[in-house]
Order: structure tokens, then C-alpha cells, then sequence
């Protein structure tokens, strides 16, 4: 008996960490770790650093209003170009406007609205040329230029704030239609080339009520959005991953152990039940003479009667013994 049953024990536990050598832990496994490995060195820094980017922004707009307007050549270097921490500077032009070299920006909406926007060069009363960027104006199919109200003629004073150009579209190339010239950035120095000036490399944004104004540009709303939050969700994701990778290795641990404990438990019962006659549906350890039971069950049917034990002492009768009822059959037809 000691010999067929046993525990097992030493050989089934010392042999239980190999199931962690599978492939699909390996690969569960590496895919948590580069998910905690990106949330750490890319996906968090970049949510952060747009936070970053975002209060530093709102920082320099509110200064802006709380200064007044300086005149723009304080502000420009001697290429007409502004620093990081300068833009949205609130600025003041004297000069001109060049109504003869307009352009239009083409496929940029304005809060979710088909637009052209209105490029016009301005030549400061010093003689350096700016881009003035007038504002927008709506269009219904997004590529019908709407009526734009052409620049005013004569001197003028502009009150407005700088912003940095942009690079040129890489993808479209600027083009002549509908009697404008039109481009996909505000590049000073691509339009400057289309229109013969000599522009500076930065340009100002016309502020609300000056003139020469259509749609006013709208100022960036001065709240934060969402990316502090996104980038501790990655953080806590991150951490996350390997302690739930920890937490199912723990549980499929202590499952195993559960089931070999059960495994080892029936083999002991079944092992010291004392003789006698059977009871069919009880199952070994119900007076059951095992060595008898042994000698005869040359098709295992002594295991079949342990499995009905076990059943019963997990479910009870709710359950059909049908262990039991086939070792009786048995049983009776040997």
C-alpha cells in the first residue's frame, strides 16, 4: 500500500518551479516588463514634459497681460527672431501693411471650424518687414476661399504678440488659386520668398479690435488638461505590472500546493482505512479492505473509488457519486 499510494510530496514540490519555465510565462513575463519599461522611460516622461510645456506656457501668457505692450524691435533680435521665453509677448508695430502680398493659410481649422487664415506682411515704420498673422476667416467646405476684408491702407499701430514660425510643410507644396497665394505653415522665410519680402523670422499675432483684424486667433485656454494625470497612470502602471506579474506567480503557487495537499491527503486516507465491507457509495475509507481491493483491481478501480471520495467530500451528496455507483457495478460483475 505504502508502496502503490505515497505522498509524493518531496518529488511533486521540489519539481514545481519548472512550471515557470514554460513559454507562456516567459512571454507574459517580457511583455509586463517592457509595458513597466516604457511607462517609466517614455510614455510618463512624455505626458510630464507636455505638463511641463503647458504651465510654462500659461506662465508666459499671464505675464504677457500683465505687462504692457513694448515696441516689437525690443523684443526681436537683429534677424527678426525671438527666444523660447518671449513668445506671446504682448508688442506694438508702427508702419504698413502690404495688401499686395497676402497670403492665405489653407486646411488649418480654428476650434473645429474650416478656416483660412490671413498672412500679410507689414513694413515697420523703420523699414524691417514683419508677417502679421490678421486671423481667420470661416469657410463652409473647407476649401472655398471665404470674402477676406483686405488690410487697411496707410500708417498704422498694431498691438499683438509674437510667436516662432513654423517649418515648412514637407508633405504640400504652396500654391496659386482662387487670386491667393496660399501655403500649409507659417513659414516666414517660404513666404518670403512667394512675395519678394525681406521678412523677419518670427511674426506677430493681431490681437482682438486692432486694425486690419478678422477673427481674432484665440489665445490658448490657461488650464493644464489631463497630462499630469496620464503620466502618473503610466507611472502607477508601471509599478503595477511586475507586482501583478508577482501576484499571479504567488497564486499559481499556492494553487499548486492547494491541489497537491488535496492530492496527498486522499492517498494518506485512502492508504490507513481500515477493512471491511464496502459501502458503494462512500468510496475508500468507509470500510473498505484495501488490500482485498488491491489483489482485485487490475483495471484501477481502487483509483476510481478514491476520485468518488474526493467528490463527495467536496460537494456532498448534491453531487451524483458516479465513481461509486461504477466500482459497484464492478464489483458485482467480478
Amino acid at each position: 500500500m505504502e508502496k502503490r499510494y505515497g505522498t509524493g510530496r518531496g518529488k511533486k514540490r521540489s519539481a514545481g518551479w519548472k512550471q515557470f519555465l514554460k513559454p507562456n510565462w516567459f512571454i507574459l513575463a517580457a511583455l509586463i516588463l517592457a509595458l513597466s519599461y516604457f511607462a517609466f522611460t517614455a510614455l510618463a516622461p512624455w505626458q510630464l514634459n507636455k505638463d511641463d510645456d503647458i504651465v510654462a506656457r500659461n506662465e508666459q501668457i499671464e505675464a504677457a497681460y500683465d505687462r504692457d505692450p513694448v515696441p516689437v524691435t525690443e523684443v526681436m533680435d537683429g534677424t527678426g527672431a525671438i527666444s523660447d521665453e518671449q513668445e506671446w509677448t504682448r508688442v506694438v508695430l508702427q508702419g504698413r501693411y502690404l495688401p499686395d502680398d497676402e497670403v492665405l493659410l489653407r486646411m488649418r481649422p480654428v476650434d473645429k471650424n474650416p478656416a483660412f487664415q490671413s498672412l500679410t506682411p507689414f513694413e515697420l515704420s523703420s523699414g524691417e518687414q514683419i508677417l502679421v498673422h490678421r486671423g481667420w476667416a470661416p469657410t463652409g467646405d473647407g476649401v472655398t476661399v471665404p470674402e477676406i476684408e483686405p488690410a487697411p491702407t496707410g500708417t498704422v499701430s498694431l498691438v499683438g504678440m509674437v510667436r516662432q514660425g513654423e517649418q515648412v510643410s514637407a508633405t504640400r507644396a504652396p500654391l496659386q488659386e482662387q487670386g491667393y497665394q496660399q501655403v500649409y505653415s507659417i513659414s516666414t522665410e517660404q513666404i518670403g520668398e512667394l512675395t519678394g519680402t525681406d521678412l523677419a523670422e518670427d511674426y506677430v499675432q493681431l490681437s482682438d479690435g486692432e486694425p486690419g483684424v478678422l477673427y481674432a486667433m484665440p489665445v490658448p485656454k490657461l488650464d493644464r488638461g489631463s497630462h499630469l494625470s496620464y503620466g502618473f497612470q503610466w507611472i502607477a502602471i508601471g509599478i503595477m505590472g511586475p507586482l501583478g506579474l508577482m501576484y499571479l506567480v504567488y497564486a499559481e503557487i499556492k494553487e499548486r500546493r492547494k491541489v497537491d495537499d488535496e492530492k496527498d491527503e486522499i492517498s494518506e486516507d485512502a492508504a490507513s482505512s481500515p477493512a471491511g465491507d464496502p459501502d458503494p457509495g462512500a468510496g475508500v475509507g468507509a470500510g473498505v479492505d484495501e488490500d482485498a481491493w488491491l489483489a482485485d483491481d487490475p483495471d484501477g478501480m481502487t483509483r476510481q473509488v478514491v476520485r468518488s471520495r474526493n467528490v463527495r467530500d467536496r460537494y456532498g451528496d448534491a453531487k451524483p457519486d458516479f465513481y461509486g455507483r461504477l466500482g459497484k457495478r464492478d464489483r458485482e460483475r467480478f
